[in-house]
């Protein structure tokens, strides 16, 4: 795979080193299978010189759409590819998890929670003077996702199941991950969630990195 020439964007020293271990050569020929959908959409909406505006999509949006959704915007911005706006959803609101907030903590972002209550608002920022992640659970047709011109993307079956329909989506990509939570309140809980979020690091890299 020809890895795209990196950005000059300063992302945050630790979270620079974290991106510059991943492997994307790790990655099998099931998953980049998968994964192609999405290249291929990106790919076209810079060809054309169009707004590219991802949804991640899960049950809860609680864990794996959030942390897609951070690594998206983040590997975007680390490989140049410009115009791109990532959001997350569920078909119901919940509450970021706070384990995923402390993987992505552990990563390099830097995170701040701006309000408290049952769902917490976080600001995750990946960088200086680059524009944060706002990260609250939230329904995928919330007000501040999109309504049009957008690629729905399915994080987990769940979800994928109980979607049949995503208004005003252009595409709708399946790529599921397994859910961490079903190590919650285990020895293996903070290992689970890291090796996600690092799964997920992996494929936005190689997505971003194809696109030219």
């Amino acid at each position: 795979m020809k890895i795209k020439k990196k950005n000059k964007t300063k992302l945050f020293g630790e979270l620079k080193n974290t991106i510059s271990n991943l492997d994307p050569l790790s990655l099998s020929e099931d998953r980049k299978v998968l994964l192609k959908p999405l290249v291929h959409y990106i790919q076209n909406r810079v060809d054309f010189k169009k707004d590219i505006r991802l949804n991640f999509i899960c049950t809860h949006n609680s864990r794996r759409s959030h942390l897609s959704q951070v690594w998206a915007q983040t590997m975007a911005r680390y490989f140049g590819v410009r115009n791109v706006f990532c959001y997350s959803g569920g078909t119901e609101a919940t509450a970021l998890f706070p384990k995923v907030v402390e993987t992505l903590e552990n990563s390099g972002f830097e995170i701040t929670k701006i309000s408290q209550g049952d769902n917490p608002v976080y600001v995750i920022k990946f960088g200086e003077s680059i524009y944060p992640v706002i990260g609250f659970s939230k329904t995928f047709d919330h007000a501040l996702n999109p309504k049009s011109d957008f690629a729905a993307i399915l994080t987990c079956s769940d979800a994928d199941e109980n979607c049949p329909v995503i208004s005003g989506a252009e595409t709708r990509v399946t790529i599921t991950y397994e859910d961490p939570k079903a190590f919650d309140d285990t020895p293996q809980q903070a290992e689970k969630y890291h090796e996600r979020s690092q799964q997920i690091a992996t494929e936005m890299y190689y997505i971003f990195s194809s696109i030219i």
